[in-house]
């Protein structure tokens, strides 16, 4: 029996067991090792408040549609950040060039399940490089998220770039801009975080809660403001305070999965006396000026590339590992201590 972890409803979490299905042609086999929790999107889900709950995406029209969910509880293997080994793989497609062989360990999206069927397609070019320890291949989807932000800031050497939330993803977008050749300013609302923040290239740091955010920045250039900031929190908050802290023209990156009505995003302000451009960063594509020499696989395989090289370090963005077994107490630490977790990892 196979073992995949379910949301019945909100903030209701189950490993369900379930039984193994043939394995088709095109297809391989995979056994999960480990499989990260998005602190972000995942939790939508699992709160209740991720909008397929409610409406229908219409994928040809690309609208959101209301009268119904696209997605409705049991909420079966949500995730995205998994890596495991490969177990079989169809005759027919055994030995075709880049297909994994069975004892490879691989990285892709299958969902927090202890086996999955995967189509070879979305699984070539994804064998975890060489010396890289497992737990680094649930980072792909993450790293990408990130890297897609700092491309979406167009970043400058020397540039001031703020980046609002100091989470998994947001730690690695800081290090990736201060690669760019960003100085970068930190800001969250967990001390914790910003501490960590200045181990990932943050030139300073500013605490959400108790500094006055865009007027510290404008201090620390001169009164310009930073040439760019990315939110990636998901708080409407914090996309204004971005907006606020921006110089005239200045770029605003908005990579966070936003909830509900924009309560406290005043779009008649500085956004509108400043010029700010509001840019949207979302992992399914690319920003439309490097379509031509990006992609989403690129980013992926790209920030791992990174990761092997040392020039990222994700162990240590790592919290805890949770049998998974013990799933529900996982969803439950980063919804209710967030301050006490970063990446959370189902261990299988």
């Amino acid at each position: 029996m196979e073992r995949v972890v379910q949301f019945t409803g909100p903030r209701q979490v189950e490993v369900a067991t379930v039984e193994p299905v043939p394995l088709p042609p095109g297809h391989l086999r995979v056994r999960t090792l480990y499989s990260g929790i998005s602190a972000g999107t995942e939790l939508t889900a699992y709160r209740g408040t991720n909008p397929y709950l409610t409406r229908t995406w219409d994928a040809e029209a690309r609208l959101f549609r209301d009268g119904g969910p696209g997605i409705a509880y049991p909420v079966v293997g949500w995730g995205y950040s998994e890596v495991g080994e490969v177990l079989e793989v169809s005759p027919e497609i055994a030995g075709a060039p880049g297909v994994p062989a069975p004892g490879t360990v691989v990285w892709g999206i299958w969902g927090h399940r202890s086996e999955a069927v995967v189509a070879a397609e979305r699984l070539t070019g994804h064998a975890l490089p060489s010396g890289l320890a497992p737990l680094a291949g649930a980072f792909a989807r993450v790293g990408a998220i990130a890297y897609n932000a700092v491309l979406a800031a167009d970043i400058h050497v020397g540039e001031d770039v703020a980046i609002f939330g100091q989470g998994v993803i947001g730690l690695l977008t800081t290090r990736l801009a201060q690669l760019n050749g960003a100085r970068v300013t930190a800001v969250d609302a967990l001390e914790t975080r910003l501490t960590k923040a200045v181990e990932y290239g943050a030139a300073r740091t500013l605490n959400a809660r108790t500094d006055a955010v865009a007027e510290r920045i404008r201090e620390s250039t001169g009164g310009r403001g930073a040439d760019a900031a990315i939110e990636i929190s998901g708080s409407y908050q914090a996309l204004h305070e971005a907006l606020r802290a921006v110089t005239v023209a200045g770029r605003v990156v908005a990579s966070g999965f936003y909830q509900g009505d924009g309560v406290g995003l005043r779009l008649g302000d500085e956004f509108h006396h400043n010029r700010v451009q509001l840019v949207s960063s979302q992992i399914g594509g690319v920003p439309p000026q490097l379509v031509g020499r990006w992609s989403v696989e690129r980013l992926q395989q790209g920030f791992l590339g990174l990761v092997a090289e040392g020039l990222i370090d994700v162990k240590s963005l790592v919290s805890h590992v949770v049998p998974v077994a013990d799933a529900a107490e996982a969803y439950v630490l980063l919804d209710e201590r967030p301050a006490d977790a970063l990446q959370v990892v189902l261990e299988f």
